[in-house]
């Protein structure tokens, strides 16, 4: 349970510091244009990306990568650890048990 939450506070950190530093990008003149999680991964490493590219097309199956990857890929890069946050916080709730009706 612990590590679910941290898994999920962690990839709600990620989605804040992509949300900043598209907020900081607009504040400084470049206007709002938030940058896609293709953009960072291939910036970050695009070896990676393309290896996950081969492997999903090669043995997953290729229409996988282009409309499901690729669509993923080029939405706003602080949107897909803020659900994967949202969804594991939501998952990882404590739930209180009850013993009896007079509790």
């Amino acid at each position: 349970m612990i590590v679910c939450r941290l898994v999920a506070l962690l990839f709600a950190c990620g989605a804040l510091i992509a949300l900043g530093g598209d907020v900081w990008q607009a504040a400084a003149g470049g206007g709002w244009q938030p940058r896609a999680l293709g953009q960072i991964w291939f910036q970050l490493d695009a070896g990676s990306l393309n290896l996950v590219q081969a492997v999903v097309q090669r043995y997953l199956h290729p229409w996988l990568w282009d409309p499901a990857f690729v669509q993923v890929l080029l939405w706003p890069a602080w949107v897909v650890p803020g659900a994967l946050a949202i969804l594991l916080f939501a998952l990882c709730r404590r739930r209180h048990r009850t013993t009896g009706a007079f509790d």
